[in-house]
C-alpha cells in the first residue's frame, strides 16, 4: 500500500523543484501550471440575472493535468496550498479547493494555506508553521476583476467588429492606456517648435584655468528661456560684449547631499530594466520569476530574489541586519551607518509586502558570474546593486557657483558657472548613476577674467516624447490604473492587437487602427476610457481585497448603466466612415475600384467588389530611395515578424535587398554604397568601408531619440 504524503501545491515546476530541495521525503511538491479553472472562452461565463455567477470550466487543454492533481489531493495526507502571495495566486489556491469541494460543501480539513516572500529554506519552513486560511477578500477582488475585464472585452469588442472591423478588441484597462499614448501623440501634432538663444562664455583666470558659464541676466532682469528669440537679438547680446570687462562678483561654496533610491518595487524594477537594460516590461517579468522560482547554480535550485509582482517599498527587518552586517565587513564600515526605511508611494500599496530585493546580500553578482544566463544574471545585478545601495549613506558633494559679471557698451551681464566635486560616494560606491559637473577653479570675488570665446547658440524646443514603456509605466502608477501584475500584459496587450508600435526609438506610437479605435471609444463610451474612472475602480477592487468593499455591488454599479448605453450606441452609431476610403487604383482581377479598408492589423488595400472579389493588397511606404542591389525596386518601410521596421525591396523575394537603418537617398563618398541614419548620426551601409559623416553633418540626426530617459 502507497505510503500517503503532505502534498504541497505549487503554479509551477520550477517553483516545486526549489521547494522539494527544502522538504523532505514525507512531501511531494506538484505544480498546478497556472489556473486550473476559468471562464469559458466561447461565451461571456458570467450569469449576470443571478448576482454576475462566474461559470468556471476546466480548459481543455489542463484537463488531463487537474484529473491526475484530483487524484493526488484525495490520497494525500495533508494538503498545502503554496501559490503566490497575490490576488492572482491566492485565486488560484482557492479554485484548486473547488477541485474537490465545490461551492456549498465543506473544504477538507486537511487544507492548508501558507505563502511566503522569497522561496529560501527558512521561509519555506516559517510558511509551515504558520498556515492560515483562504482570503476570501482577495480572492473576490481578483473575481471582481476579472468579471469586470470579461465584461468589457466580450460585449464591447463586438461593437467595434460592427462599426469598424472583425478581430479588434477593447478592455477596461487597455482602453485607457491606449488614450494616454493617442493622446501624446495628437500632442506632438500640435506642436509648434518655438526658437531661443542661449549664449555660453569660455572664461580664463589669470592661471589659465579655463571654464563656461552661461547668461543668466541682461541689467537685472533673468534673461528666460525665449528672452533671446533670433539670431540678431544674439549678435546685438555678442556685439555688445566685444571688448567687455570680466570680474567675479561673487562665489558660493556648499556641499550637497545625493540620498538613495527605495530599493524596487514592480513598477520601478520595469522601469529601470528598460532605462538600463534596455529589457521590455514583459521581459523583466518573465526573467524575475526565473530569478524567485530559482535557477540552478551547482546543481541546486536557487531562489534568488524576493516576490517580483509588489508595490512595497519595505525590507525585512532580518534582511536589513544582515545587509548592514555584509556591507560593513565587504564595503567598509564608514559605508554602514545604519538601516534605512522606506515608504512606498504607489497608490493602495500593500505596506506588508516586501520590495524586490536578493534573498541573501552575500550572494553577489560577481559570485554568479556565468552560472547564470546572461539576462538573469544582468537583472539580478541590477536589484542587487539597488536593493545594497537603498542601505547606504548619502553621496557628499562639494558644490561651487560662481557669477561673472560683464559690463557692455550697453547693457550689463551677469554669467553663471557651476561646478562640483564628489566628497564621498556614499551608495554611488554600488549604484553609480550620478555625472559629476567638473569641478570650477578657485576663484575669489573682484577676481578678473578673461573671455576667450562668446558662443550663441540657436535651440528650438521639442515636442513631448512619445511614452516608452518605462514612462508608461511610470504614468500609469501615477493615475493610479492598474496594479503590478498588469503593467506588462497592459503593454503587451496593445502592442499585440496592433494598436501601438515602437517608432525606431522603441517609443510606443499609436497606429492608424489603434488612433481609429480610440476616437470611437472617447465620442461613444468616455467612461470606459477615463483616466479617473478607470483609477476608482481599482480603488474599488482595492477596498474588496481589504474587505470594505462587497464585490457584487461593485459589478452591479458598473454593469446597469454600461449595458443600456451599449445597447443605445448598437442603435445609433453608424459603421465608421474613416474605414472605408479610395484607394485611386483598379482592381486587377475584377476591374472593379479598389478602396483603403481598417483591418485588425491596420490600412490595406482591398477589392469594393468583395466578397465576389478578395483581391487585396498591402499598402507601401515608399521613402523615395531606388534599391541599390537590383535597379528596380523602391525602397519601402517593412515590419519584421517581431514589430521591428527595417527596410527593404518592394520587389521582394525577388529582390531579397534589407536594411535595418533607414536610408537618406545619398552614396557613400568612400565606396558609393547607400549611406543610412540612426541616432548617432549619418554612416556607410557597407560595414567594410566603415565611413560616417563628421559630427557637424548630422543634419537629421534626432535628438528625441538620443534623448537621455532619465530627463522624462
Amino acid at each position: 500500500m502507497a505510503v500517503t504524503k503532505k502534498l504541497v501545491i505549487v503554479e509551477s515546476p520550477t517553483k516545486a523543484r526549489t521547494i522539494q530541495q527544502f522538504l523532505g521525503k514525507g512531501y511531494d511538491i506538484v505544480a498546478s501550471f497556472g489556473h486550473v479553472r476559468d471562464l469559458p472562452r466561447s461565451t461571456l461565463g458570467i450569469d449576470v440575472e443571478n448576482s454576475f455567477t462566474p461559470k468556471y470550466v476546466i480548459p481543455r487543454a489542463s484537463q488531463k493535468r487537474v484529473n491526475g492533481l484530483k487524484k493526488q489531493i484525495i490520497k494525500a495526507e495533508e494538503i498545502i496550498l503554496a501559490t503566490d502571495e497575490d490576488r492572482e495566486g491566492e485565486a488560484i489556491a482557492w479554485h484548486i479547493t473547488q477541485l474537490v469541494a465545490p461551492s456549498g460543501d465543506a473544504a477538507p480539513g486537511n487544507l492548508k494555506r501558507i505563502v511566503f516572500h522569497e522561496i529560501t529554506r527558512e521561509a519555506i519552513e516559517s510558511a509551515l508553521a504558520s498556515p492560515r486560511y483562504i482570503d476570501m477578500k482577495r480572492v473576490n477582488a481578483q473575481q471582481a476583476r476579472r468579471i469586470l475585464d470579461r465584461i468589457v472585452g466580450y460585449q464591447l469588442s463586438p461593437f467595434l467588429w460592427k462599426k469598424v472591423a472583425r478581430g479588434l478588441s477593447a478592455g477596461r484597462v487597455q482602453s485607457a492606456t491606449l488614450r494616454l499614448i493617442v493622446d501624446r501623440e495628437r500632442e506632438r501634432e500640435k506642436f509648434v517648435p518655438q526658437e531661443y538663444w542661449t549664449i555660453e562664455a569660455e572664461l580664463e583666470t589669470a592661471g589659465e584655468k579655463r571654464f563656461a558659464a552661461h547668461l543668466v541676466t541682461r541689467d537685472g532682469t533673468d534673461v528666460e528661456k525665449f528672452a533671446i528669440a533670433s539670431a540678431p537679438d544674439a549678435a546685438l547680446i555678442e556685439k555688445d560684449l566685444a571688448g567687455a570687462s570680466w570680474t567675479v562678483a561673487g562665489v558660493s561654496v556648499k556641499d550637497r547631499t545625493l540620498n538613495p533610491l527605495p530599493p524596487f518595487r514592480t513598477s520601478t524594477l520595469q522601469q529601470e530594466a528598460w532605462r538600463r537594460l534596455h529589457f521590455s516590461a514583459r521581459q523583466t517579468m518573465v526573467l524575475a520569476q526565473q530569478l524567485y522560482e530559482g535557477v540552478e547554480i551547482d546543481g541546486e535550485s536557487v531562489g534568488l530574489i524576493t516576490y517580483m509582482r509588489t508595490d512595497s517599498a519595505n525590507l525585512a527587518d532580518g534582511f536589513l541586519s544582515s545587509t548592514q552586517t555584509f556591507i560593513a565587513e565587504q564595503i567598509g564600515d564608514t559605508y554602514a551607518q545604519g538601516a534605512r526605511h522606506f515608504k512606498g508611494k504607489a497608490k493602495g500599496a500593500q505596506e506588508a509586502h516586501e520590495a524586490i530585493r536578493p534573498t541573501s546580500p552575500s550572494r553577489t553578482p560577481e559570485s554568479l558570474k556565468g552560472k547564470l544566463e546572461a539576462r538573469q544574471w544582468r537583472l539580478y545585478d541590477l536589484i542587487w546593486r539597488r536593493t545594497i545601495a537603498s542601505q547606504m549613506p548619502p553621496a557628499l558633494f562639494a558644490t561651487a557657483s560662481a557669477d561673472i559679471g560683464a559690463a557692455g557698451t550697453a547693457s550689463t551681464y551677469v554669467f553663471r558657472a557651476n561646478g562640483s566635486t564628489l566628497k564621498f560616494d556614499g551608495f554611488l560606491h554600488v549604484w553609480p548613476t550620478k555625472k559629476e559637473d567638473a569641478a570650477l577653479p578657485e576663484l575669489s570675488r573682484g577676481e578678473q577674467l578673461t573671455c576667450v570665446a562668446l558662443t550663441p547658440e540657436q535651440h528650438f524646443t521639442e515636442p513631448p516624447a512619445r511614452y516608452t514603456e518605462a514612462s508608461i509605466i511610470k504614468t500609469l502608477e501615477e493615475f493610479g490604473i492598474g496594479r503590478p501584475s498588469t503593467y506588462a500584459p497592459i503593454i503587451s496587450t496593445i502592442l499585440a492587437r496592433n494598436y501601438v508600435e515602437r517608432d525606431e526609438a522603441r517609443r510606443l506610437k499609436p497606429t492608424d487602427i489603434g488612433i481609429l479605435v480610440n476616437d470611437l471609444l472617447v465620442e461613444n463610451f468616455p467612461e470606459i476610457v477615463d483616466l479617473k474612472f478607470t483609477a476608482a475602480m481599482e480603488e474599488d477592487l482595492d477596498k474588496i481585497a481589504n474587505g470594505d468593499m462587497e464585490w457584487v455591488p461593485v459589478i452591479q454599479e458598473f454593469y446597469d448603466p454600461f449595458s443600456k448605453h451599449l445597447a443605445l450606441k448598437y442603435e445609433t452609431v453608424e459603421k465608421h466612415e474613416a474605414a472605408i476610403q479610395p484607394a485611386g487604383i483598379t482592381c486587377e482581377k475584377c476591374g472593379r475600384e479598389m478602396i483603403i479598408r481598417f483591418g485588425r492589423f491596420g490600412k490595406f488595400i482591398a477589392c469594393s467588389g468583395f466578397p465576389e472579389c478578395k483581391n487585396t493588397k498591402p499598402i507601401i511606404k515608399s521613402i523615395g530611395v531606388t534599391c541599390p542591389s537590383c535597379k528596380e525596386g523602391e525602397i519601402i518601410e517593412r515590419k519584421s515578424k517581431r514589430g521591428r521596421f527595417f527596410f527593404g525591396c518592394s520587389k521582394y523575394p525577388a529582390c531579397t535587398f534589407a536594411l535595418w537603418e533607414k536610408p537618406t537617398g545619398e552614396k557613400c563618398p568612400q565606396c558609393d554604397s547607400l549611406i543610412v541614419q540612426n541616432k548617432s548620426g549619418k554612416r556607410c551601409s557597407n560595414k567594410e568601408c566603415g565611413w560616417r559623416a563628421p559630427k557637424n553633418d548630422d543634419t537629421e540626426s534626432a535628438p528625441e531619440a538620443a534623448k537621455d530617459e532619465s530627463q522624462e
